[in-house]
């Protein structure tokens, strides 16, 4: 079997809480799954790059690029920004024990902004069409070029454009023509994303299943963290299309 036909998995913003990712992950083995981390795994808890690191290592995992990466990154390159970061949940500890790691460094500037599956789903940190900005006319498949782009962006100090095109509010929530439009020019049929926290106890699914939502306010350090939120409202499987 190949990493294609495993089951996916998703795994919303863990915000530096490791020990309730171990938790939440127990009932699905990394073999078993394709696992798909939206991005946002660290600030707010204490252990944001042990996250990163668990995630890297999982097997058959996929890390997709959250704006709190950037802003991570953005700090470690510039150190002007780690108050911008910190006031955003940064954990000092986390940035000095990053500056020691070298690969993991070199690991996140890989990380990709959008992912889209065989069965055309297509998988984000947030759920905005922002990132629509990185194409340009003639490119051929809009999801590559995207990411192309940001790549291109961590690596000349584009930050800052980064953060804006990853923080944007969940728009496919309440402007289904922008979904539909974002599906188009992207070749997909639904999109996934989290960085938003919804307060379901599942993953919430607006538009006929075309729109999830995977952020159920996962950390327990999170300032929208409630004692309610369930780990199935942040890690859960990808139903099939049609479900």
């Amino acid at each position: 079997m190949g990493v294609d036909d495993l089951p996916v998995l998703v795994v919303g913003d863990v915000h530096g809480d490791l020990e309730r990712l171990f938790q939440a992950l127990k009932p699905y083995p990394g073999a078993e799954w394709r696992t798909i981390f939206l991005g946002d795994l660290v600030d707010y808890g204490p252990f944001g790059v042990g996250a990163l690191r668990y995630a890297r290592d999982r097997a058959h995992s996929v890390v997709l690029l959250g704006n709190h990466e950037v802003a991570m990154l953005w700090a470690l390159r510039d150190p002007t920004r780690i108050g911008f970061w910190m006031g955003i949940g940064g954990q000092r500890h986390d940035l000095d024990e990053l500056a020691k790691d070298v690969p993991l460094q070199q690991w996140m500037h890989e990380r990709t902004a959008l992912l889209r599956l065989p069965d055309r789903t297509l998988v984000q940190h947030c759920g905005s069409d922002a990132y629509g900005a990185l194409v340009e006319k003639d490119d051929a498949d809009p999801v590559a070029a995207i990411n192309g782009r940001v790549h291109e962006l961590l690596a000349n100090g584009g930050e800052a454009d980064l953060w804006e095109l990853l923080s944007g509010k969940n728009i496919f929530t309440t402007q289904p023509e922008r979904l539909d439009r974002w599906l188009e020019m992207t070749g997909s049929s639904r999109v996934v994303f989290g960085h938003n926290p919804h307060r379901g106890s599942k993953p919430e699914v607006y538009h006929g299943g075309k729109a999830m939502n995977f952020d159920g306010g996962f950390s327990r350090h999170h300032r929208k963290f409630q004692r309610q939120s369930p780990l199935g409202a942040s890690v859960a499987p990808l139903p099939p299309m049609g479900d």
